[in-house]
């Protein structure tokens, strides 16, 4: 049975994310299409809907995306790929390969709109060098199960690549070029969304290996090779990457305050903790629980950002649904508390599922069901234990992200 506050909610997820979804947002720093030839590329799991966001104003349009499977959209000129997230595959590439041929044949003439959001780390898949793809996705992995925060990741990803770290508009030089950017990451770094393909970056090899370093991964010749040579992304002041125009549309704040706004209506309080989150989700929600206990309501407490899960065990989780469950152990059926965690883009981890959702019955349906949440939170199994007590959210695809939403929400 639903309760009144986990309806409020998931109303409040479901206002973050219809203020990001492109077809509502993106029209309004779309510039009058221009003349010549225009080509738009672009990768990330907003990317498709925001191609279609495009042919809604601008009509049908040469190009070619990348997005997630199952991600796919409705264009009538812009042709989508689906590829693999969060792991890349052989289809990421092929596809990479065909955008970086089409903006190499591009010139001064022309003009390319660039559709970048969250995913486009791994869509966008050249691997630099000698690296295979089985060894850029081993790497990939083992930064995935590590607890690496995002920017750091992101870090390394772009040295690993022909195409991050500005070499996507690099390629498409001396063409011009307008990048349209949904904002994943903790601080709205653009360089840092997508791995940044059309910004510059002086975080070089350097870099790269003390972050692999200082999360002990693995390596394989080909990537200490890479590595250990100069020029892995564009410098900012690049002459490559002066016709290129960066712009951030949508980001997690704007979320956060549409959903904050939805709160107010219904009179609650609202504390917005911060929109660029960042920490292990399981010690981020025991401090969250701290705060909820010592509020007085009707108060509900906002945060995004991107939390991480340092894989200790075998089970299906992620960090939305990992903070859940940490936060229902730390609360101990606290009454009058319940809680949202989910990824904005509908897949938290290594489920298609959004998140899930608690309350002080959270542990009393576990007992019920059978299921030990200390023992889940162990083996990283959050997915399985909101799956047994029926408090998953599953959203299916959103088409756009604005990273993690959370809301605690406290009871007058």
């Amino acid at each position: 049975m639903t309760t009144l506050p986990a309806l409020l909610l998931r109303q409040m997820f479901d206002r973050a994310v219809q203020v990001a979804d492109p077809m509502r947002s993106l029209a309004d720093f779309l510039p009058p299409r221009p003349p010549g030839r225009v080509f738009v590329t672009g990768a990330g799991k907003a990317s498709a809907r925001m191609a279609e966001a495009v042919e809604a104003v601008w009509g049908p349009c040469e190009g070619l995306v990348i997005t997630r499977y199952g991600y796919a959209r409705p264009t009538t000129g812009i042709e989508i790929v689906e590829a693999a997230h969060p792991v890349p595959d052989q289809a990421g590439v092929q596809a990479t390969d065909r955008i970086i041929a089409h903006l190499s044949a591009l010139d001064q003439d022309d003009f390319v709109l660039a559709l970048i959001s969250g995913g486009a780390s791994a869509l966008l898949c050249a691997p630099a060098g000698q690296i295979t793809l089985a060894e850029k996705q081993a790497v990939n992995a083992a930064l995935l199960a590590s607890g690496a925060p995002i920017g750091e990741m992101n870090v390394v990803r772009k040295n690993l690549s022909r195409v991050k770290g500005g070499r996507l508009a690099a390629a498409a030089h001396p063409a011009r070029m307008l990048s349209l950017m949904i904002s994943d990451v903790p601080g709205d770094d653009p360089s840092l969304i997508g791995s940044g393909p059309t910004v510059g970056d002086t975080r070089g090899p350097d870099a790269a290996r003390a972050i692999l370093d200082r999360w002990q991964i693995p390596l394989p010749d080909s990537v200490r090779a890479v590595l250990h040579q100069p020029g892995s992304v564009i410098a900012p002041d690049d002459a490559r990457l002066s016709q290129v125009e960066n712009v951030i549309y949508a980001a997690p704040a704007m979320s956060l305050e549409a959903a904050a706004e939805l709160a107010r209506q219904q009179g609650f309080a609202v504390d917005i903790l911060g929109d660029a989150l960042e920490g292990e989700a399981r010690d981020v929600a025991t401090a969250h629980a701290a705060l909820a206990r010592a509020a007085t309501g009707p108060r509900i407490l906002l945060s995004g950002g991107e939390l991480t899960v340092t894989r200790r065990g075998g089970g299906i989780g992620g960090p939305n649904a990992e903070y859940a469950l940490a936060l229902a152990i730390a609360l101990d059926g606290s009454p009058g508390i319940h809680a949202i965690a989910c990824d904005t883009d509908g897949v938290d981890g290594a489920a298609e599922v959004a998140g899930a959702l608690i309350g002080p019955d959270t542990l009393t349906l576990a007992a019920k069901a059978g299921r030990d949440p200390a023992a889940a939170l162990r083996d990283n199994d959050a997915h399985s234990f909101f799956a047994a007590i029926d408090r998953q959210v599953v959203t299916g695809p959103t088409l756009t992200n604005v990273n993690d939403f959370r809301a605690i929400l406290i009871e007058g």
